[in-house]
This record gives structure tokens, C-alpha cells and sequence, in this order.
């Protein structure tokens, strides 16, 4: 048994050589340390924790963005011009940073676990600044250029929140294991007070988390209400270019219940589908109009409008990553599609008997039609012969009313049921931040239906059908159609899976208190000879050092115990001699 100690002294001195090695350069034996950490170093350390905290936040946000990166991507193009996916290298860089930190949070906790000092290397602290940095720029970025989208964090929680409460109280848990250990090693009174007072506040607080998350979908099966129509806005564009006739099809064979676009209007009045201002981003007019390029869609007429390709763009920018997955003959007609008109698109819904729900943007000043576009645009719905209860508009509703009193107007500013009401108006269209689940169900005991925009992951989706939303409108139908279910439904018994859980934890906390102090308080027996070792210790000698080894070794050929055990009920490292040299 004794003949097998040094090699298992060895592995683990290995161990803790390439765990001090990574963490702060201290490969050699003599470098390490069972020293408390300088305050210097533990300023680090704090820094470190700080930073990994920040980054989780980060990694987290946009983690749960991802619904929204089209709109990220298309508001980038809005100030550049350029078309690029800039989610790619924002989500590249975090998984790097957070990767890299949480690897250094990993390392510390394995020193503090072993009782080695802290001493974090100069390049990971330059490492660790870079990161806080970046991460601190980001956030004001974000802040400043798209602060709307912080609301997502809330209701991601509304879905996240219970179990991201039981993981943390997993890993708090897990962590009593390293603070029963530093209070059991530490002699000082004061210090074992503060890290109890800390631990114990934070596994507290868990506890009592729960009292704070409030989800819709903690809830009783039977008060589910009926999943949410799902409205395909520019059609299905992950399948097909947004506005056009394939798109809208496609929407269609994904079980949709209405097509939503935004109208413009052209040189010559007719009305045609388009959301950005130019015709650069989702048609060859370069290639066409090199010279007109910039120029507002409005300016074209329909003619030129309609000689111009809407797909080709979309097989270059593969948008949505969803190109590669497509056979040869889709990718054919999806570079053949050209711009569609209002006309085409009620065609459609009326042959499928759908509703149209659409934006009408005004023409530029100096526009034939600056004065008309609004009776334009209605006097082709009226001519299509769409029922008028299937056309849901936005906007400018007085005109609207007087022309075509049957149509369903929508409004996109939230405004209290008693006055929408007095306007004639029903239904709501709202960015899905812009309405909490006490608002979905104030409204829809008012009889006022609510449609949410723009919806494309199934978590947010489910949320929001928890929530009791009448419709969404989705990017992404394909994506929604295969959630014929909330994803999680929570029943009202998670208040005893919560109670079960923090009792459980606090039981295994105690347990591995009592352990802990019982397992170090039993590496304190020296005999006569380790004691004199120990009083040496610190003495600056290398005939000590030489003596010290002949000792320890001896016991363990007398079958005293491992040289480790023997140094370690020293207080030293079997390959440290840096007690000797101070």
C-alpha cells in the first residue's frame, strides 16, 4: 500500500502545478503558496467575480435576443447601408470572453479549494480588464441604440425564472463545500464571521426568491386558454424573400391565419409591398437603377417596380441561415420572385379566405400621390373584392372609416379599452414588450382582441400564450407551428416543489458544514516530530530543508503515512519549500 503513495503524491502534485501554473505562472514548487491572498489579490479577485457576473448578464440578454436578431440585423442596415448579420461576431466575442472568464472563476475556486493563494497572472488580468471593458461599452451601447430591447429580460424570466431558481440554488448549494472549508481552516474569528454572514444572505435570499416570480405559466391546466393565431408578417421570410407572392404562400402551408406587410405606393398609384424606404437591400436595383439606387421606392412606378428581382438578394444574404437547407428547385423559384403588389397579395387571402393585416406609409412630400395615397390604397382593397372584415389597416382610422366603414381597424398605441371603444376600434397591434399579462387579460375582459409582434421563438410564444394573447405576428410561423403546446406549463405545486428544495438545501448545507469541520478539525494531531518541523518551518535554512525531506521520508518508510498526508498536517505543499525560504 505505502509503495503506491509517491505516485499518487505525484499525480496530485501534477494537478496543483498546472492549476497554479494557468491561474498565475507558478509552475515550480517553490512558487506556491499557502499564504492568505494580499489584498491586492483579492481586489482581483473581486474584479474577476464582477466581470464573470457581468458577462453571464450579457451572455443571458443575448441569449434571449435571439428572437429579435432580424430586427438587430435590419436596424445595423438602417444606419450602415450595408446588409450584415452583426449578431455573428457580438455572439463569437461573448461566448469567448464568458468561456474565457468563467474558466478563470473555475481556477479560483479550485485554489480557494485546496487553500492556495491567490495570485492571478499579469496577462489574465489585462485579459479580465478587456473584458469588463468591452462588456461595460457594450451595455451602454445597447443602452443607447436599442434600449427597447432590455425588456426582454423580464418576460424571459416570466418563463426562466423557476428553474433558473433551482440552478442557482444548485450551485450555492454546491459552494457551502469551499466556505465550510474556509471557515474551518481560518483562525480568525472575525473573517469566519463575515464569510458566514455572506453565504448565509445570499442561500437566503434563494430561498426566498420565488416569492418574486411571477409567471403566466404557472398555472392550472384547465385555465389554459386556446393557443394564439399566428399571423406571418412579410409572409414566411426565413422560407421565402419578406413580401413576396412565394413567401406569403409559403406562410399559408404553415397554418396561418392571417398575412401581414407594409404598403407603399408608387409613382403612378398603385399600390405594392415594401418595408424599407429603398429598393437596395431586397431587390437588384443597383444592377438595374445603378443611379437610383438610393432613391425612395416611392419614386418608381410600377413598371420599373415589377421589372426589378425580389429574390436574389435573398439567396445571397441567406437572412436566416435557411438557404443551404433548400432543394434545388426552391432555390430556383426563390431567385425568380419579383416585387409584389397589394393586389396580389389580397388575391391570395381572399382565395384562402384570410385576413391582411396592413402598415400604410405615407408617400415622400412632392409625391403624386401625397394627397390620395390613403384612397388609393382603399379603392384597390375595395375593387379586390376581399370581404372588408378580413382587412385589418393601421392608422389615419377617420379617413379610413368614412371610405370603408367595414374594414377592422387596428391600433398600434395602447390606449384604455373605454376609449378605444368610443373609436370604434377592437383590436390592438403592440410590440409584445408593450403588453404584461395583467394588460392581455384587462383587455381581453374588455373585448378588445391583442395581437403581439413579432414573435419567432417558441419560448416567447408559449409565455405569451400562457399570458392569454389572442394572436401574435411571427417571422417565423414555421418555427411556431411545432408548438402545438406551451413549453413548459407549470402546475400549481411548484410552492411545494419550492418549500422541497430549500429544505433539502439547507439540510445538505448543514451536513456539509458539520463534515467539513469534523474532517479538518481531524488533520490537526502531530506527533513530536511534526511539531518540531513545523516550528522550523519558517526559519531560512537549506540544511533544514534537506532535514525536513530525510524526515518525512523516513516516516514513510517506517509506514508513518504519504509524504503528502505528513506535509499536508504541516501545513505545507510536498513540493513547496517556500515556507523554507522565508
Amino acid at each position: 500500500m505505502v509503495k503506491h503513495q509517491p505516485l499518487q503524491v505525484y499525480e496530485r502534485q501534477l494537478c496543483l502545478s498546472c492549476l497554479t501554473g494557468i491561474y498565475g505562472c507558478r509552475w515550480k514548487r517553490y512558487q506556491r503558496s499557502h499564504d492568505d491572498t494580499t489584498k491586492w489579490e483579492f481586489l482581483w479577485s473581486l474584479i474577476l467575480f464582477f466581470t464573470f457576473s457581468l458577462l453571464l448578464v450579457w451572455f443571458y440578454f443575448w441569449w434571449e435576443a435571439h428572437n429579435d436578431y432580424n430586427e438587430f440585423n435590419w436596424f445595423l442596415y438602417n444606419r450602415s447601408g450595408e446588409w450584415i448579420d452583426g449578431t455573428v461576431p457580438i455572439l463569437a466575442t461573448t461566448a469567448a470572453g464568458f468561456t474565457y472568464i468563467a474558466f478563470l472563476m473555475i481556477l479560483a475556486l479550485c485554489h480557494i479549494a485546496v487553500g492556495q493563494q491567490l495570485n492571478l497572472h499579469w496577462l489574465h488580468k489585462i485579459g479580465v480588464s478587456t473584458a469588463l471593458l468591452t462588456t461595460a461599452i457594450g451595455f451602454i451601447s445597447v443602452n443607447q441604440t436599442w434600449g427597447e430591447e432590455w425588456a426582454v429580460l423580464p418576460i424571459s424570466l416570466q418563463a426562466t425564472g423557476p428553474f433558473l431558481h433551482l440552478g442557482a440554488l444548485v450551485a450555492v448549494t454546491a459552494l457551502a463545500w469551499l466556505v465550510a472549508g474556509q471557515v474551518a481552516r481560518s483562525e480568525k474569528t472575525m473573517f469566519q464571521v463575515v464569510v458566514l454572514l455572506l453565504y448565509l444572505s445570499v442561500l437566503l435570499g434563494l430561498y426566498m426568491a420565488p416569492l418574486s416570480i411571477t409567471s403566466p405559466c404557472i398555472m392550472d391546466h384547465a385555465n389554459l386558454t386556446p393557443r394564439p393565431d399566428v399571423i406571418g408578417h412579410q409572409g414566411a421570410p426565413m422560407l421565402a424573400p419578406e413580401n413576396t407572392i412565394l413567401s406569403f404562400q409559403r406562410a399559408l402551408q404553415m397554418n396561418v391565419s392571417g398575412l401581414e406587410a407594409d404598403v407603399a405606393i408608387s409613382l403612378d398609384g398603385v399600390p405594392f409591398l415594401m418595408r424599407d424606404r429603398t429598393l437596395r437591400r431586397t431587390t437588384d436595383v443597383e444592377k438595374v437603377f445603378p443611379d437610383r439606387q438610393l432613391d425612395d421606392a416611392s419614386s418608381f412606378n410600377w413598371t420599373d417596380l415589377h421589372s426589378l428581382n425580389a429574390g436574389q438578394w435573398f439567396l445571397k444574404e441567406d437572412p436566416f441561415w435557411t438557404v443551404q437547407s433548400m432543394a434545388q428547385r426552391e432555390v430556383m423559384l426563390v431567385g425568380n420572385q419579383s416585387v409584389c403588389s397589394l393586389e396580389q397579395l389580397l388575391r391570395l387571402a381572399t382565395l384562402h379566405n384570410h385576413t391582411v393585416v396592413f402598415d400604410l406609409r405615407r408617400p415622400p412630400h412632392g409625391h403624386p400621390c401625397y394627397h390620395s395615397w390613403i384612397n388609393d390604397t382603399l379603392g384597390v382593397i375595395l375593387l379586390s373584392g376581399i370581404p372588408q372584415h378580413l382587412v385589418r389597416p393601421t392608422g389615419d382610422r377617420g379617413q379610413v372609416r368614412q371610405v370603408a366603414p367595414g374594414l377592422q381597424q387596428m391600433s398600434v398605441e395602447k390606449l384604455p379599452p373605454q376609449v378605444l371603444h368610443q373609436q370604434g376600434i377592437s383590436r390592438l397591434l403592440l410590440r409584445y414588450s408593450q403588453a404584461s399579462p395583467d394588460d392581455i387579460r384587462w383587455f381581453s375582459r374588455s373585448n378588445v382582441s391583442v395581437t403581439l409582434y413579432t414573435v419567432n421563438e417558441p419560448w416567447l410564444f408559449s409565455v405569451l400564450w400562457c399570458s392569454g394573447v389572442s394572436s401574435v405576428s411571427s417571422e417565423a410561423p414555421n418555427i411556431l407551428r411545432k408548438v402545438p403546446y406551451p413549453i413548459w406549463l407549470i402546475p400549481d405545486e411548484y410552492c411545494l416543489i419550492w418549500v422541497a428544495a430549500d429544505l433539502i438545501s439547507f439540510t445538505v448545507v448543514i451536513g456539509i458544514f458539520v463534515f467539513q469541520k469534523w474532517r479538518l478539525s481531524g488533520m490537526h494531531s502531530y506527533n513530536p516530530e511534526q511539531i518540531m518541523l513545523s516550528a522550523a518551518v519558517r526559519r531560512s535554512s537549506r540544511d533544514l530543508n534537506i532535514m525536513k525531506e530525510k524526515l518525512i521520508f523516513s516516516e514513510v518508510s517506517n509506514g508513518v503515512g504519504s509524504a503528502e498526508d505528513l506535509y499536508m498536517e504541516n501545513g505545507f505543499d510536498y513540493y513547496n519549500n517556500e515556507g523554507i525560504s522565508h
